[in-house]
C-alpha cells in the first residue's frame, strides 16, 4: 500500500507564476536558509584555509541546522575526502547540497502506485498533540479537493474539547462531507460507521483524524492499532497512507517520535509543519536519512494554500539557489 500518492509531473506553468511560487518557498525557508547557507558564507567570508579548525566550525553549523550528529558526520567525512577539491565556498556549497539531495531522494515518493485500489483512498492522519494535526488535515482536504476529488472527513478524535467542531468547521470551508459522532464515543466505532457508509463509495479520498497523543502514552498507541485494524477488517487495504504530522520545530526529538510511531503502525509517510516557523529545517534530511520515511507534504504557512507537495530537488534549491533578484555566486563582485 506504500505510496499512491504519484509525484506527479509538472504540467506546463506561467513562468512568473512559477517564479512566485519558488521565491515564496524560498522565502518561508529563510530561516534555515539563513542558519545553513549564510552560515557557510560567514565561515567562508575571511578567506580562511580549509583546516581542522574550519572543519570544525563547519560541523557545528550543521549540527545547528538540526541535521543531525551521524547525519553531520557522513557529510563531513565526505567533505574531507575530497581534500583540497573542497577548498572554496561554493565547492564546499556544492558537496553539501548534492549529499543532502541523495538523502531527500533516498525518501521520495514513489513514481507509481503500489497497485490499484477498488474504492475511495483511506488516510489515517496521526500525531502528537500540539503538531496542527487537524488543521493540516483542513488544508490536505482542500488541496484534494482543488485538485478534482470528492473528500469525506471522519472525526476520530473525540477526546480533544471542540476538536470535532474543529474539522467540522474545516470541512464547510474546504465543501466536504463530515462524519462525527458524539464526544467520547469509541474512535474506532466512528470509523467503522464512516467505512461502513453507503455514502463512503460516492467518495475518492477518506482523511480520518486521530486524537493527538504522546509515542509514550502506550494504551492510546494500542488504541491507534485498534482504529488500523478495524480499517483493514472493514475495507480491504485500508487505510492506504498513514501520515504523521511532525512540528518541524521540535527538531530531533520527532524523529524518535516518529520512530515510535512507525513501530506502531507503519508509517507510509510524513507531513512537515511549521516549517516556516524554524531555523532547523535539516530535520527534514535527518527523517529522510535516519527512518527512509518519504516527506509527502510540507506546510510553510498559515494560509490554506500553504501546504505542499514535498518535492527534495525544490527544497534543495530553495535553501541554496540564489534568488531571482540576487546575483549567482562570484557576479556582482566587482567595485
Amino acid at each position: 500500500m506504500f505510496g499512491w500518492f504519484k509525484r506527479k509531473k509538472k504540467s506546463p506553468v506561467d513562468p512568473q507564476k512559477e517564479t512566485g511560487l519558488r521565491r515564496r518557498l524560498r522565502d518561508r525557508l529563510s530561516r534555515t536558509r539563513e542558519s545553513l547557507v549564510s552560515g557557510l558564507d560567514r565561515i567562508f567570508s575571511s578567506g580562511r584555509k580549509f583546516d581542522q579548525e574550519l572543519i570544525d566550525d563547519l560541523e557545528e553549523l550543521l549540527i545547528t541546522a538540526d541535521l543531525g550528529v551521524a547525519t553531520t558526520g557522513e557529510i563531513i567525512d565526505h567533505i574531507r575526502k575530497t581534500g583540497e577539491e573542497a577548498d572554496s565556498l561554493e565547492a564546499v556549497k556544492g558537496l553539501i547540497r548534492d549529499k543532502i539531495l541523495s538523502y531527500l531522494d533516498q525518501g521520495d515518493i514513489q513514481e507509481e502506485p503500489a497497485g490499484n485500489i477498488d474504492g475511495p483512498r483511506v488516510i489515517m492522519v496521526l500525531g502528537v498533540n500540539g503538531v496542527g494535526k487537524t488543521t493540516t488535515i483542513g488544508k490536505l482536504a482542500h488541496k484534494f479537493v482543488a485538485e478534482g476529488s470528492k473528500v469525506m472527513l471522519v472525526a476520530a478524535d473525540t477526546f480533544r474539547a471542540a476538536a470535532v467542531e474543529q474539522l467540522k468547521i474545516w470541512g464547510e470551508r474546504v465543501g466536504c462531507e463530515v462524519v462525527a459522532r458524539p464526544d467520547g464515543t469509541d474512535p474506532s466505532s466512528v470509523v467503522f460507521d464512516a467505512l461502513n457508509s453507503k455514502a463512503t463509495r460516492q467518495h475518492d479520498i477518506i482523511i480520518v483524524d486521530t486524537a493527538g497523543r504522546m509515542h509514550t502514552q502506550v494504551n492510546l498507541m494500542e488504541e491507534l492499532k485498534k482504529i488500523k485494524r478495524v480499517m483493514g477488517k472493514k475495507m480491504a487495504g485500508a487505510p492506504h497512507e498513514v501520515l504523521m504530522v511532525l512540528d518541524a520545530t521540535t527538531g530531533q526529538n520527532g524523529i524518535s517520535q516518529a520512530r515510535m510511531f512507525n513501530e506502531a503502525v507503519d508509517l507510509t509517510g510524513i507531513v512537515l509543519s511549521k516549517l516556516d516557523g524554524t531555523a532547523k529545517g535539516g530535520i527534514a534530511v535527518n527523517i529522510c536519512r535516519e527512518l527512509s520515511i518519504p516527506i509527502r507534504f510540507i506546510g510553510v504557512g498559515e494560509q490554506i494554500e500553504d501546504l505542499r507537495d514535498f518535492d527534495p530537488a525544490e527544497f534543495v534549491s530553495a535553501l541554496f539557489d540564489p534568488g531571482p533578484d540576487q546575483p549567482a555566486a562570484g557576479e556582482g563582485d566587482e567595485e
